[in-house]
């Protein structure tokens, strides 16, 4: 095997495959400053900013197999430690004028839309098309303008500039790009010359080739603008954004003490679920159907390894793209306990693996520290507990001793009635209570 080196080797790169595809599969484990397509071997050579961001690509596709389009590329240190060439096929030409300006948002604390965005650029010349997405450096957007003239004038009077007064940041380059190819009008992209176009292919999520089509990918998602507000415009570490599955098979489970509901109550900390079915003929083993593959990634990046009924949890995903609907399914689509239908971007936030730590919410006034640790015991010692006002609403911090013990104490008594009041609990990422002082 190949020492480590910052440039990678990647071996059955059909004819299909793109520049941007390639980009788009090493992205999420740092910044990629060369890339060389050798069509004649369907091979190609990229090259990362440092050795260990080629070393973490290289560790994750040991494990997973990385597609594209359809095809299975094969990856692996190359016998260069350095590319001399300087044909960097990215997004961005750098300072040669064109115009389709690449947009990058940093700091990005509100969201922005194809509106925002036709509004500010507009003012330097006719935009023709317009569209965003979702990639590691953050929130992006490909903006056509009618003429190369009003595209530098915008670029020289908007770069660095802030959307918003301290945030939403505009960091501008020249596109390599001749003619942006909009398929669809709606809230992520816009053809302004062409009002006719549908908001959406029928029976699926809108994708621009080119520019994510690598799976579904969370920029095409509603929650976009929720998931890129949550994580500053990037993503968590060790989550790619491209996931278009689901589906995840959970195994290894206590079939004596699960259920349908307590799956609802761990799984809906990272997604809002759709349906789950125990498997009959595998009574440790269960599917759960998320609302989209970012949440479904978030679930199985999470929880894959963590201990519940003392049992270690295998979570993967499944190679069901969704659950058949039958007698033996929980349906949860509607259910108004699903996390992300409102506050998604804070409930975004918080995800987490599991911790000793759980936070309660929505307790009733009156509740007192002795009544939350009687409703809890059960599930194991109860190191500290610190109950708090927020907003004018009772809130409580519940420290366990182990993590088992927490996830324990979240999934069977997530809902359940203290005092009158259905609770919420979820995993908290504070490693201990603070006193007060007084």
């Amino acid at each position: 095997m190949a020492e480590p080196s910052k440039v990678i080797h990647v071996r059955n790169v059909g004819h299909e495959i793109s520049e941007n595809d390639l980009l788009q599969l090493f992205q999420p484990f740092g910044v990629i400053t060369k890339l060389v397509m050798l069509r004649a071997k369907n091979q190609a050579l990229l090259q990362m900013q440092d050795v260990p961001s080629a070393i973490n690509a290289l560790q994750f596709y040991t494990n997973v197999q990385p597609t594209i389009r359809g095809r299975n590329v094969y990856v692996q240190f190359s016998s260069h430690q350095e590319l001399t060439t300087m044909d960097q096929n990215s997004q961005a030409r750098g300072d040669e004028p064109n115009r389709i300006l690449l947009v990058t948002i940093h700091h990005m604390l509100y969201p922005i839309t194809v509106e925002v965005l036709h509004q500010v650029f507009s003012t330097y010349g006719s935009v023709e098309k317009i569209v965003t997405f979702q990639k590691s450096a953050g929130f992006q957007a490909l903006i056509q303008f009618q003429l190369r003239q009003c595209a530098v004038s915008a670029r020289t009077s908007l770069q660095g500039r802030n959307v918003y007064d301290g945030c939403c940041q505009l960091d501008i380059q020249y596109s390599n790009l001749d003619e942006l190819q909009v398929h669809y009008n709606n809230d992520r992209s816009r053809d302004f010359t062409n009002p006719n176009l549908p908001t959406e292919q029928k029976g699926r999520t809108s994708q621009h080739p080119g520019y994510s089509d690598v799976g579904v990918g969370f920029p095409q998602m509603a929650n976009a603008a929720a998931i890129a507000a949550a994580f500053g415009g990037g993503l968590p570490p060790g989550i790619s954004g491209t996931n278009d599955r689901c589906t995840v098979i959970v195994s290894n489970l206590n079939p004596d003490k699960i259920d349908e509901d307590k799956l609802f109550n761990l799984f809906s900390l990272y997604g809002n679920i759709v349906r789950i079915k125990l498997l009959r003929n595998k009574p440790d083993h269960a599917l759960v159907q998320m609302g989209d593959g970012f949440q479904a990634e978030l679930a199985v990046h999470f929880l894959k390894g963590a201990t519940l009924f003392e049992k270690r949890l295998e979570v993967n995903f499944s190679k069901h793209p969704s659950i058949t609907q039958g007698a033996d399914t929980h349906e949860y689509s509607n259910s108004n306990l699903n996390r992300f239908n409102r506050n998604a971007a804070k409930n975004y936030r918080y995800c987490c693996s599991p911790t000793k730590m759980i936070h309660l919410s929505t307790l009733p006034q009156e509740v007192s520290e002795e009544e939350i640790v009687n409703h809890l015991e059960e599930h194991g010692p109860i190191v500290n507990t610190k109950l708090f006002e927020m907003n004018g609403k009772k809130q409580a911090l519940v420290l366990f001793e182990t993590e088992e013990q927490a996830t324990e104490a979240l999934v069977c008594k997530h809902a359940s009635s203290v005092g009158g009041s259905i609770i919420r609990i979820s995993f908290s990422q504070l490693q201990s209570i603070k006193e007060n002082s007084q």
